[in-house]
């Protein structure tokens, strides 16, 4: 599930190419205009069949729902609704209709997901990672999210080491940058009230970590963001930011695990933030986090290992012959990843 352009599933597909797996690119940003999706439902089956159509009206390839047995969600691309339906109410209805339908089709597919897209979209949510890994003894930033000025004030001026503040969420064209709390930001504090704010203490240092976990594999690397242009966030400056493979604590790697299972993930890109006294704090996981410059940076085999699950995923499913739904799945994935 995503798109030829994207670099990362170029990389994945060429994998899995070489391991000889058979694959199908599904790209969600052709329905409706070039993808006609139809289920059917019967006494005793449900079907399905996702057909790509060519510029003549006949099928330029069929993808049959019951052939489908891993699924990999990787960002998937918004809708494209036809150029006619002019309205904003009319493409918002359009728009409605194929999320539903597309909702629908990936609940009932009896595929092993990763990540299961319902999960995935849980686990994005900032508020819930962080009350998570509270509970799993994972170090976390005193944090306020809010959309009251004055309450931004109060905690902004309550944290002696400073302040930084980030969005929700971002796109291709909203992302923005983890940022200092200034002196020019305090004059413009009163702007949070059209939309909420994250906002957390400052956690000295300047040593990012991010991990990527794949099944029960990690890959940890570092980023000594405080030798680059720009301390606060590693992802601004890493071509001059100095990178290296890191060796995580045992104790801290099976809580980083535990907090995959309680999100329901196979999947993540978690980081943490290393203190000078050598504590490391919880910052966030993106479900769909890139991996591809910590690959290049590190040379550790990500990709590789990607490709390998989802291919050792695919054969335990071929090989049992039957697809068990979420929640059996579920448990042999964990089985089958020890």
């Amino acid at each position: 599930m995503s798109h030829a352009d994207d670099l990362h599933t170029r990389e994945v597909l060429r994998h899995l190419d070489h391991l000889g797996a058979d694959t199908v690119l599904i790209d969600t940003a052709g329905l409706p205009r070039d993808v006609a999706l139809t289920t059917t439902q019967d006494a005793d089956r449900w079907h399905a069949d996702w057909v790509v159509v060519g510029d003549d009206g006949p099928a330029a390839r069929s993808v049959d729902a019951d052939e489908l047995r891993v699924m990999w969600w990787r960002r998937p691309q918004p809708f494209g609704l036809h150029e006619e339906i002019g309205s904003a109410q009319d493409r918002a209805f359009a728009h409605g209709e194929c999320a539903a339908a597309v909702a629908g089709l990936w609940s009932c597919l009896d595929a092993t997901w990763v990540n299961d897209p319902d999960r995935d979209e849980a686990a994005s949510r900032k508020m819930w990672q962080l009350k998570i890994a509270t509970r799993l003894g994972l170090r976390v930033p005193r944090t306020c999210m809010t959309n009251d000025p004055e309450r931004a004030r109060a905690f902004i001026a309550a944290e002696p080491t400073g302040v930084i503040y980030k969005s929700f969420s971002a796109t291709a064209r909203t992302w923005r940058e983890t940022r200092p709390v200034g002196e020019v930001d305090l004059g413009l504090i009163d702007a949070v009230r059209y939309a909420p704010v994250i906002f957390q203490e400052l956690i000295p240092g300047g040593v990012d970590i991010r991990v990527t976990v794949i099944g029960r594999e990690m890959f940890a690397a570092e980023f000594r963001a405080g030798e680059s242009a720009y301390e606060f966030d590693f992802r601004i400056d890493t071509a001059h930011c100095p990178t290296a493979a890191h060796e995580l604590p045992s104790a801290l790697r099976e809580r980083l695990l535990a907090l995959m299972d309680r999100l329901g993930l196979l999947y993540g890109a978690i980081d943490l933030r290393l203190t000078p006294e050598g504590d490391y704090v919880f910052l966030e996981i993106n479900p769909a986090g890139q991996w591809l410059f910590v690959e290049y940076a590190t040379g550790q085999p990500i990709t590789a290992e990607l490709a390998g699950l989802l291919a050792r995923l695919d054969t335990a499913d071929a090989a049992s012959g039957v697809h068990d739904g979420p929640a059996l799945a579920s448990h042999r994935e964990r089985s089958l990843l020890q």
